[in-house]
C-alpha cells in the first residue's frame, strides 16, 4: 500500500478533463507517444505516455482523458512533458479512464 496522504496534500493534485489533439510517434522510443493535449488553457500542453504498446494513434486523437495538471514538468530529450494522464494498471496495461460523455476541456476532476 502507497504511504497515506492527508485531504489536505490530496487537494493538492489538480486533476482535469483533456482532449487528446495529436498522438505521435518517438524516434528510438518503443513505448511511449508524443501527446498534444488541449486543457482549456490558451495553447496545448505536450504529454508523454507509455501506451505505444497498447493503444493506436489513431484510436487516441480526439478522446478525452484525465490528467493531472500541475504536476512538475520533466524532459525527455529537448522535450518538456507537461503533465501526466491517469489510467488503470491491469495485468501491467494501461486503462485509459475517459468521462462519461464529452465534458469542456479543462473541467476539474473531483
Amino acid at each position: 500500500m502507497a504511504e497515506i496522504i492527508s485531504f489536505d496534500d490530496f487537494k493538492k493534485t489538480e486533476l482535469k478533463v483533456a482532449k487528446i489533439l495529436n498522438a505521435e510517434d518517438i524516434p528510438g522510443k518503443d513505448r511511449l507517444y508524443k501527446l498534444e493535449i488541449d486543457i482549456g488553457e490558451e495553447k496545448p500542453r505536450t504529454l508523454f505516455a507509455g501506451l505505444k504498446p497498447h493503444y493506436d494513434k489513431e484510436f487516441l486523437v480526439g478522446k478525452q482523458i484525465i490528467v493531472v495538471a500541475n504536476l512538475q514538468p520533466r524532459r525527455i530529450g529537448s522535450v518538456e512533458s507537461q503533465g501526466m494522464l491517469l489510467a488503470v494498471d491491469v495485468d501491467d496495461k494501461p486503462i485509459l479512464i475517459f468521462p462519461e460523455k464529452p465534458v469542456p476541456e479543462g473541467s476539474l476532476v473531483r
